[in-house]
């Protein structure tokens, strides 16, 4: 297989320190030039990343190497500034990297971005732009030192000693309690019940505008991704055990109105089929995001 897995890449997930909960849900490693180092020449299959539709925030800075996107009939785009934002997504996206790519993600809840930058979460959906849109110099030189880490360690203490002060600054405004706790779901009922309380007394759909406002997209459309990854996490622990999968069975657990409809949604939201996104999720190296997610 042309994409099939490979033992020298690197695919990691890091849970962030809890003085930034609620601001990043996730980090994320991608190394490729082990591989290299080794004389292993990966394919252009296996250099890929394929990514799901997402209600979160991205940063991403290329530590080596280049990446640049695949458009959806399958021939590359430009290739990408090293650092890069992005914003929620509807469906899924494609990118390649050199075979030395290594790179630093960032999964970031969209309200707290908008606290700390200003940015219109609305406009960043279904975007990828570089960090210079935020005016700022802080956030340009952050830019600057995040390229210039050597390694996932340092890109991270770096991250992490420039956010912590605007993080403290905006937390409470954007928390008012607790942080949500881990989970699409349960993000989703926090910013619900923010909404209502920001707003006692006013209607249903300020609030739903309030939840818009803070996430770039519609309650609804966070209700279908929640669903979606609750599904999906479902799949993967009956993996694990060695389960068999009964789409139909997983469709009614969820709250689908049947199997089609999961299939439907699925597709939508990954581009690929239940059955099919499970094969490629075990085979195929490009769906590392999908293994280490859960």
């Amino acid at each position: 297989m042309d994409a099939s897995l490979h033992p020298a890449t690197v695919a990691q997930l890091r849970i962030p320190p809890r003085a930034l909960e609620g601001c990043l849900y996730a980090y994320l490693w991608r190394d490729l030039s082990a591989a290299a180092a080794q004389g292993e020449r990966l394919t252009d299959a296996q250099c890929q990343s394929w990514f799901p539709a997402t209600p979160l925030c991205g940063l991403s800075w290329a530590l080596s190497g280049r990446v640049r996107e695949i458009g959806p009939d399958g021939e590359p785009l430009d290739w990408l500034p090293a650092g890069v934002m992005g914003g929620p997504r509807s469906g899924p996206r494609r990118f390649q990297s050199t075979p030395d790519g290594r790179a630093f993600m960032v999964a970031i809840r969209p309200e707290a971005l908008q606290a700390m930058t200003g940015l219109d979460i609305t406009a960043l959906k279904d975007r990828m732009v570089p960090l210079s849109l935020i005016d700022d110099p802080a956030w340009h030189a952050l830019d600057a030192a995040m390229q210039a880490a050597g390694d996932e360690p340092t890109a991270r203490r770096t991250l992490e000693d420039f956010l912590l002060p605007r993080w403290r600054a905006v937390r409470e405004a954007v928390l008012a309690d607790d942080p949500p706790p881990r989970g699409y779901a349960g993000w989703m009922q926090h910013l619900a019940l923010r909404a209502i309380a920001a707003g006692h007394g006013r209607s249903v759909r300020q609030a739903e505008r309030r939840i818009k406002q803070w996430s770039g997209q519609s309650l609804r459309a966070l209700r279908l991704v929640s669903r979606a990854e609750a599904a999906f996490q479902d799949v993967r622990r009956l993996d694990e055990d060695e389960g068999a999968v009964i789409w139909s069975a997983l469709a009614q657990d969820h709250g689908y109105a049947d199997q089609a409809h999961l299939c439907r949604e699925t597709r939508r939201l990954s581009g690929f089929s239940p059955e099919e996104l499970r094969r490629r999720v075990a085979e195929d190296e490009a769906f590392w995001a999908y293994r280490v997610w859960v």
